[in-house]
């Protein structure tokens, strides 16, 4: 294990670690004193020595200013690497202890500070300007090189590294460009051009012609408590923001100040290590800002790494173990290293089923070894819709709602009218407001896109004034979703090409691609005077897509798999080939389709009626149902055991018929794994394939044999075995091969939480590996975890389908949803 191994999952968590009030903590720096860190589960303490560092104040040398610090004592007592650790906006070190102690337990010495103008500090803030924040780093390294628990690469040279988040980025960027002692950096969810992004012209006019970001801009300038009305803002800022303020537009000089602020200006002298994580829920600065700081980098010759996670300024999914762990990686191979330096790589982690006992959805994270950029490979979608007159209300009110600042939940309100929520009348949030949008749809995806990147299109546009460019999502229902809830502003007019909103977001076959242009956005500053624009588009929409992007690995746990497969006997049927092929049938990518399913039994009962539906290459569908709601009786026929009395089952398009050669792609489970008792679990399988008539080969038998991890038992007869070692037994067999499509009927009956949870984590890589699973089952729970699509079945007939986020809806619950849906909710 690396050092600080068993901290990782903690690396980030917040709330842990006992947190020292103000008061105390002002009355202890006046002369600097020393703390023991609260410590878990029997881990080292880790030593703390808080206190004030003065340094000198801005471009001068004449003035002094005092910086409240805390340094962390590595916790084996030798000299190790330095971290240096720095808070977010409107923040302070205290933000950062709990980082900072799970670092110093993992074997670094941490300096967290509170930047000049916040917390117990002196000065004014200077917005990470060269003349005074990145000065005041700078001799935080001096201070640093001089400590004995810190080792040097040399005289006055600290081995150090830095991270932080938003504001924190930028100086961990912003002191390697300036400092040549800095070794790696981290930073996280931070910006390239501080103009470009609270002057944003998706257009690619500049800041001069940008749209002024004013909420935003209003919570960095006047969010924080201070003397003026800008807070502890140097003066000049202060000017600054209010000049801006009041036209909406910005001056030369503004421009060139926050310029200086920005790693833009400097990106050219950055040459460390450096991982960049940026979020993918962030209206502030988003992933545009990441993909230009690595660009930047990379050109230097510098190693760059880029990772989108779900979280950001807006709200989302923080990943606070899954961050911590890659920050704690990259230093302990950039700063220690305990390890090569992995490739130069690309992480991007996508949302899949919900986990209803934590009320969380489940996050898998996809890697491929080189950073495409936001352009990608490629896909041309036709817009349909012609010219559209659009009008711009006196005063920019009232105003469309995309994002607002950190309310990334706006996703879970239901949308109202508009060409973005759903029509007129809808209710609820109004996304679009009528006569501001015009809208732009792609025919229904004949198969799944995911766009990883910026999608662009060409615009013609008759007038001059702001617009903001998006994205929706629109479902077969007319359902409309904002993806990401991030707009494109852009100022231009006659002909113009506008880059979407960066972003990672798969719209699902059947579904269309809608572009909206509105006239107005609840965060930007808009005339007050009323206005009207001609809208056209003039060449397809272009999507990026990276199909190099595979699901990373993960260790296989000790035993994974609860999903047995059907008898012996049953199984023989399945697999044998057939000798005719239906003349219209063709290969197709689509692993299973469904249409007007029905079967009615010799007693009368109606089984299945009418059913339809199909399930994508990836995905993990639940066929969700009470008992009795026909679910078994739909598998029996998908695997070819029963006849329908009508309709159609196409595999990957071949049509089910029993002995269908398509089958010895379908690996199922239905009504319990028959084994022969007498034989011991390695020859149940050798006999199962055999029978099959397929080469050894194909078999995969040791990736098989490893999943089950039946260790000596798989050479005991399979009567000795008890109920869970049976599982994992037929497990292997539906392993067997590696079917494209796996079927299992109750696959958790009879399974500990353990199991349980350990069956859930193999489903969702088996599904992203590309693979696609079908999960019947009446535990909402269980689907809820599990899947990441569902059919809701009840008295035989289909009452819903879609990803299970969608059928969720704003309840949050899917019993709440399915009850409904099935007649017996509220």
């Amino acid at each position: 294990m690396k050092p600080g191994g068993a901290l990782r999952t903690r690396w980030s968590r917040t709330g842990r670690a006992t947190r020292w009030t103000a008061a105390a903590a002002a009355a202890a720096l006046a002369a600097g004193c020393a703390a023991w860190g609260a410590a878990a589960d029997g881990e080292p303490h880790v030593r703390s020595v808080d206190q004030r560092i003065t340094v000198v104040d801005g471009p001068g040398d004449d003035q002094r200013v005092t910086l409240d610090t805390t340094f962390y004592k590595p916790a084996d007592g030798t000299p190790a690497p330095a971290v240096m650790l720095a808070h977010g906006f409107g923040g302070s070190k205290a933000d950062v202890a709990d980082e900072a102690r799970d670092l110093a337990r993992a074997g670094y010495a941490v300096l967290a500070w509170s930047a000049r103008g916040f917390g117990l500090s002196g000065g004014e803030i200077a917005l990470n300007s060269p003349d005074y924040e990145v000065k005041d780093v700078r001799q935080l390294v001096d201070w640093l090189a001089r400590r004995p628990e810190v080792r040097l690469d040399g005289p006055g040279d600290p081995r150090v590294g830095m991270a932080g988040r938003s504001y924190g980025g930028a100086i961990a960027l912003l002191t390697a460009a300036h400092d040549r002692r800095v070794d790696a950096i981290a930073p996280m969810i931070t910006w390239h051009s501080l103009p470009d992004a609270l002057f944003p012209d998706a257009a690619g006019g500049g800041p001069a012609d940008g749209v002024f970001k004013k909420l935003w801009a209003g919570l960095f300038f006047t969010g924080s408590a201070g003397p003026t009305a800008c807070g502890r803002f140097l003066p000049s800022l202060c000017a600054m923001y209010q000049e801006v303020a009041e036209t909406g537009r910005p001056t030369e000089s503004a421009i060139e100040t926050l310029r200086r602020s920005s790693p833009a200006s400097v990106a050219d002298r950055i040459r460390v290590p450096t991982l960049l994580v940026q979020g993918q829920s962030d209206s502030l600065f988003p992933l545009e800002h990441a993909d230009a700081n690595a660009r930047a980098i990379a050109a230097n010759g510098a190693p760059v790494s880029v990772v989108w996670f779900q979280g950001g300024h807006d709200g989302g999914d923080p990943e606070v173990e899954r961050i911590g762990d890659m920050v704690l990686d990259f230093f302990d191979t950039r700063l220690k290293g305990a390890a090569p330096p992995a490739p130069d790589g690309f992480t991007v982690t996508r949302t899949g089923g919900l986990d209803s006992s934590a009320r969380e959805v489940v996050v898998t994270e996809t890697t491929t070894r080189t950073y495409p950029g936001l352009s990608g490979d490629p896909v041309e979608l036709p817009l349909g819709g012609g010219e559209q007159t659009v009008h711009h209300p006196p005063g920019g009110s009232p105003a469309s709602i995309s994002a607002l600042p950190g309310l990334g939940s706006l996703d879970s309100l239901p949308a109202g009218g508009g060409p973005g929520g759903g029509g007129p009348g809808g209710g609820g949030l109004p996304t679009e407001m009528p006569g501001q949008a015009a809208v732009f749809d792609t025919a229904p995806l004949e198969r799944p896109v995911q766009l990883t990147g910026a999608a662009s299109v060409r615009l013609r546009v008759d007038g001059d004034g702001p617009l903001f460019a998006k994205l929706y999502d629109v479902a077969p229902g007319g359902t409309a979703t904002l993806a990401r809830r991030l707009p494109a502003a852009f100022r231009a007019s006659g002909d113009v090409t506008v880059r979407l909103p960066a972003m990672d977001h798969r719209f699902d076959r059947g579904h269309q691609i809608r572009l909206v242009v509105a006239t107005t956005d609840m965060g930007f500053a808009t005339p007050a005077k009323p206005a009207s624009y001609k809208v056209r588009v003039v060449s397809p929409l272009t999507v990026p897509t990276v199909p190099s992007l595979t699901t990373a690995s993960a260790p296989v746990p000790h035993w994974v798999w609860a999903l047995p497969l059907a008898a012996i006997v049953v199984s023989l049927v399945i697999v044998l080939p057939g000798r005719h092929r239906r003349r219209d049938e063709q290969d197709s990518e689509t692993p299973l389709e469904i249409t007007g399913l029905t079967k009615k039994y010799k007693n009368g009962h109606l089984a299945v009626a009418d059913l339809s539906f199909q399930v994508e290459k990836g995905q993990v569908l639940g066929l969700l149902g009470p008992n009795g709601a026909g679910k078994t009786t739909t598998l029996r026929m998908l695997m070819g055991l029963i006849h329908p009395d009508s309709g159609e089952i196409r595999i990957f398009g071949h049509h089910v018929t029993p002995g269908a050669p398509v089958l010895a792609r379908l690996g199922s489970f239905v009504e319990g794994p028959g084994f022969l008792p007498h034989l011991s679990g390695r020859d149940n399988l050798d006999l199962y394939w055999r029978a099959t008539g397929r080469p050894q080969a194909e078999a995969r038998m040791n990736e098989v044999l490893q999943i089950a991890d039946l260790g000596s038992a798989l050479d005991r007869a399979v009567r000795t075995y008890s109920h869970g070692m049976r599982q994992r037994l037929a497990i292997a067999q539906a392993m067997l091969g590696l079917p494209d499509l796996l079927v299992l009927d109750e696959p958790t009956n009879g399974l500990d939480p353990p199991q349980i949870r350990e069956m859930r984590e193999v489903l969702v890589r088996y599904a992203a590996a590309g693979r696609t699973v079908i999960v019947s089952s009446h535990l909402l729970s269980e689907v809820e975890q599990t899947c990441t699509h569902a059919v809701v079945m009840a008295g035989g007939r289909r009452v819903a389908a879609g990803p299970v986020a969608e059928l969720v809806g704003a309840s949050g619950r899917l019993e709440d949803a399915f009850l409904q849906l099935i007649g017996e909710g509220p």
